[in-house]
């Protein structure tokens, strides 16, 4: 049965496959439509798209942009931009040196922690990409200072961890024009909505859409069937397009598979067909 996978990651950003090898991957697991979503970047869509045409694979530009709306940090997904503008691609090249900026930060609290790790090495990891915790995680499993991801981001990197340190991130409204300037259309990822009231999730969902919101991400990977059921009516109580993908990272997340999640993830042919219709596709 062919999928739709609209949320994967590559070697450009925190995956472990390279564009070439995700595209292999996707078409060897019957995905027919694939969306390239890596962080603050669009650069692995040019390597991915000869692949993907030659396989018969329908390859949508998209991009992951950590974003911070009412003091919390949410992600917001891109789909359908000309990536290729160059206004679109100043405004994320700016994105990259605050990703650059907090690996410097979080090296100095790991250096006091008594951790020491070269930069370079992070670097060497990350190649030409978008550099992230995940690089510094392979480097701190690589030098014996943990076993497994889990244990790098939970003693370490995430938030509870020695050396986190949270991110500069623009303001989610900013975001929004940026996609929509480019032709994009503007979907909210994995919203996780759990410990808030309805109320809150109602004004929030409000403020959202009226300053450009156009849809939820309701088929996600690891959400159970209540998580998508109340997104799901979220969408329709706000009018909103809905979208779905994996969230796939390749080995480095392997309880998550290309285009299943973990084992139930379905994104209806319907989804995709509306989004194409919003960004005149």
């Amino acid at each position: 049965m062919s999928r739709i996978d609209l949320h994967t990651h590559t070697t450009w950003s925190d995956g472990s496959y390279s564009p070439t090898e995700l595209v292999e991957w996707a078409h060897h697991h019957d995905i027919r439509t694939l969306a390239i979503t890596d962080h603050d970047t669009t650069e692995g869509l040019d390597e991915a798209l000869p692949l993907s045409q030659a396989l018969g694979m329908d390859l949508i530009p998209g991009m992951e942009i950590s974003t911070r709306f009412q003091e919390r940090e949410i992600h917001v997904l891109g789909y359908f931009m000309n990536y290729q503008d160059p206004t679109f691609q100043t405004r994320i090249r700016g994105l990259q040196s605050t990703r650059l900026q907090r690996i410097q930060k979080i090296l100095h609290k790991l250096e006091f922690n008594g951790v020491s790790l070269y930069l370079e090495d992070v670097q060497r990891l990350a190649g030409s990409g978008s550099i992230g915790r995940p690089h510094i995680a392979q480097v701190l499993i690589q030098q014996g200072h943990a076993s497994t991801f889990r244990e790098a981001f939970e003693k370490y990197l995430g938030i509870r961890g020695t050396a986190y340190v949270p991110r500069d991130v623009p303001e989610v409204f900013e975001t929004f024009s940026w996609i929509r300037e480019a032709g994009g259309v503007v979907i909210l990822a994995h919203p996780f909505w759990e410990g808030f009231r309805r109320e809150d999730v109602d004004s929030a969902c409000q403020t959202l859409v009226e300053n450009g919101l156009q849809g939820l991400e309701v088929f996600y990977g690891t959400f159970s069937a209540k998580q998508i059921s109340f997104n799901l009516h979220l969408a329709k109580r706000f009018n909103l397009l809905v979208s779905g993908g994996s969230d796939f990272h390749g080995t480095y997340k392997p309880e998550i598979a290309i285009g299943k999640g973990k084992g139930s993830l379905k994104v209806p042919q319907s989804a995709l067909d509306q989004l194409r219709k919003a960004a005149g596709k």
